[in-house]
């Protein structure tokens, strides 16, 4: 374990991290938006990106279980080339298989691979810097993450706008290569676990021991778990669904400029988080647990001027600049809470114990997701010409589970 942050460790990690995220976040952009692009459904599209979520689901516990269990690094490289391999698969099948049925899988695959990835992530920051640092290693993934999800989107909303799909796919290949390629040099100190019988069994005593953790020896986690999960409810989801069917399907901008607004939009997005990842980092200790059910409140309040310009207006260019604005507002303020909540996670866990936790926290929050997403495009797509009502019913109970999370954890 370092002292210093920037161990040559910690550095590969963040430059490999920089790498594959960028890929991560050109595909999830390219992909769903082409189906958008060729369907025009809210429904279909909030459908297979809630399907795209459940691999993600079913295998972050067993990320978390193979990342205590195994050589973080190696798991790194693994999935990194196999999502390149995933990607160059469905250019070859783009033109032999449905187009509906291909994207879901594909997505399926990786956000499955990507639920695997990032318990290793997060299992290795412990283990590659000191308990003071934590905070700050935390701070600089989720900036790498931002600045990944900032460049994604703006540069891949020009190439898949200029020239369409397949030169997107072809830089997430690269991305992939080039990012398995840098971590095959990273050390991470390893220490190999005992292991009793079966693999099933093996599986089944390390989630009942992450389990245990949550509900009996640290319930203030498990609190924590909960309140994860209904901001993925009821504003995650409404984000993810929304943002692309307002900007391309409702607010009337010809399609070439809606899918470069909706590039725009996710690097703005990207950009608060990149700004919530520096906030925290400057932050450092002062973000304590007492002060969560306020960050809510505050990201609550963002969801409803996106709603009122809505009702109240009718030019396409006011409600892009308000959706934009308030959601660089909403991710920054985000951002420092994931932080704060990770950080509050790590050091309450044990080491042997880490991997496994945060897999937990991942999966459990992760199934409101696809619930949420299926749900807000469902609703989206049943009130057309009154989308400004979805969008202020996902700010009033925003607010509720804020003030709620507030008035829980400010008596710690």
């Amino acid at each position: 374990m370092k002292e210093k942050l920037f161990s040559r460790d910690f550095t590969l990690v963040v430059v490999g991290q920089i790498i594959s995220l960028f890929g991560n976040a050109a595909i999830r952009f390219a992909l769903p938006l082409y189906l958008l692009n060729q369907t025009g459904s809210s429904a279909l599209y909030g459908t297979v990106t809630a399907c795209a979520f459940i691999p993600s689901i079913l295998l972050s516990p067993v990320g978390g279980i193979i990342a205590d269990r195994m050589n973080k690094r190696n798991i790194m490289v693994g999935l990194d080339l196999c999502t390149g391999a995933v990607i160059t698969g469905f250019c070859l099948l783009i033109n032999c298989m449905n187009l509906v049925v291909l994207i879901t899988l594909t997505l399926m695959i990786l956000y499955g691979i990507a639920g695997a990835y990032q318990p290793s992530v997060q299992a290795s920051i412990p283990a590659l810097v000191c308990h003071k640092n934590y905070i700050s290693a935390n701070s600089v993934i989720n900036m790498v993450s931002s600045l990944a999800s900032l460049l994604g989107p703006v540069l891949g909303g020009i190439l898949y706008s200029a020239w369409g799909l397949k030169p997107v796919l072809f830089v997430c290949i690269l991305c992939f290569l080039f990012s398995a390629i840098m971590e095959i040099f990273i050390h991470i100190p390893y220490v190999k676990q005992s292991s009793n019988g079966s693999i099933t069994k093996m599986v089944k005593d390390d989630f009942s021991k992450s389990i245990t953790f949550i509900r009996t020896e640290n319930p203030i986690v498990g609190k924590l778990l909960l309140v994860i999960c209904a901001v993925n409810l009821f504003m995650s989801a409404m984000m993810v669904v929304g943002m692309p069917y307002l900007i391309t399907e409702v607010l009337e901008f010809e399609t070439i400029n809606a899918n470069q607004l909706y590039g725009f939009a996710e690097g703005i997005l990207a950009a608060g988080g990149l700004t919530g990842g520096i906030l925290a980092g400057a932050l450092g200790s002062k973000l304590s647990i007492q002060k969560s059910g306020t960050l809510l409140i505050a990201d609550a309040l963002f969801v409803f001027p996106i709603g009122i310009a809505l009702l109240l207006f009718s030019s396409g260019i006011v409600h892009y600049v308000v959706l934009a604005i308030c959601s660089f507002f909403m991710m920054a303020i985000s951002t420092i809470f994931t932080i704060q909540m990770l950080s509050f996670v790590q050091a309450q866990t044990p080491p042997h114990l880490i991997g496994k936790v945060i897999a937990l926290i991942l999966t459990l929050s992760m199934c409101a997701q696809p619930l949420g997403n299926a749900f807000y495009g469902i609703a989206f797509q049943a009130c057309q010409g009154l989308e400004f009502s979805v969008v202020l019913f996902s700010g009033a109970a925003t607010l509720l589970i804020a003030v709620t999370t507030k008035n829980i954890f400010c008596k710690l």
